[in-house]
């Protein structure tokens, strides 16, 4: 079975929703990356939840941003406070948060998509754990700040 351009799209898009989740886990329960990992692509991925199928996601891009987002925690973590208010460094914002940060600053440093897609696709996650409008606004800032600090050649 061929993948269409559009469906490996919503897959990767898929990856990125998973990885917050994921990430935010980790952080929730102290849980491994690797066993996080597991637990994604065989539990949740393509979950019935509610009487709905969630989508799946695509493996190559979840694990790359697991993976980066822990072995390169502590730059993205410096390169979010940079993009913070200083009263609010990465450790006083919302978790949630703080793990959409670190998997979009795993696909930032990556350099493979282009930062204007990141932002785009991580304010799209952002939306669908907003409490309000102001966030997904919130996340934006940050993410551009933080694109032109990793990638400044694509700005």
């Amino acid at each position: 079975m061929t993948i269409s351009n559009n469906q490996r799209r919503k897959m990767k898009s898929a990856a990125r929703f998973y990885a917050v989740q994921a990430l935010f886990q980790m952080e929730a329960s102290n849980q491994t990356v690797d066993a996080v990992i597991t637990e994604f692509e065989n539990h949740r991925f393509g979950e019935i939840f509610e009487d709905r199928e969630m989508a799946e996601g695509d493996v190559v891009t979840f694990r790359l941003l697991m993976e980066k987002a822990v072995d390169h925690q502590a730059m993205i973590d410096q390169m979010t406070d940079r993009a913070l208010v200083a009263k609010w460094p990465i450790a006083r914002i919302d978790p949630t948060w703080r793990a959409l940060f670190r998997a979009a600053g795993a696909e930032l440093t990556d350099k493979q998509t282009p930062p204007k897609v990141v932002i785009s696709e991580f304010v799209a996650v952002a939306e669908a754990f907003a409490h309000d409008d102001k966030e997904p606004k919130f996340v934006n800032a940050v993410l551009d700040h933080m694109a032109r600090e990793a990638r400044p050649e694509a700005f």
